[in-house]
């Protein structure tokens, strides 16, 4: 007698509990209808980004062809876009660096000499040259037009 008063209990209470929540509506994902009205605006844009693809640039420096076009830095003297590791390479042959000395890059177009404490603690350093390779103020005609394309601000 007691088991069954138990159940019967037990089973009041959980529809008790649930009584008061019923399950929530899941959210539908709706597109963003304005984004996809002028649907020529986007085709003439994907297709501007096409070409900008197949466009091929060469580096000054090495005279290979440039595949990661985002990853590149101008060129001083041209302007023109050159390897990562190319503007990397020129900065670290230009400059000395003692044993406890590294050259990277620090972001914003500029490289520096970094000092450490300990060559293998490479959390610990400080700056000690900074080497502009971008001016701040000039912005490259490439770099522009790359980001004009890829660029969806409404």
């Amino acid at each position: 007698m007691d088991r069954r008063r138990n159940k019967k209990f037990q089973k009041n209470w959980k529809n008790n509990q649930n009584k008061g929540f019923e399950k929530e509506k899941k959210e539908v994902f709706q597109f963003n209808k304005t984004a996809y009205e002028n649907a020529e605006a986007d085709k003439q844009r994907l297709e501007a980004i096409d070409q900008l693809k197949k466009r091929e640039n060469i580096c000054p420096m090495c005279n290979q062809p440039i595949l990661d076009l985002p990853s590149s830095l101008a060129d001083k003297a041209s302007g023109k876009p050159v390897h990562f590791e190319c503007a990397l390479e020129k900065v670290k042959s230009a400059e000395p660096t003692a044993e406890n000395e590294k050259v990277a890059y620090i972001g914003q177009g500029r490289f520096a000499v970094l000092s450490y404490e300990n060559i293998r603690d490479q959390r610990h350093f400080t700056i000690k040259k900074v080497i502009e390779w971008e001016e701040r103020d000039k912005k490259s005609d490439w770099r522009e037009e790359y980001s004009a394309l890829y660029s969806k601000v409404n």
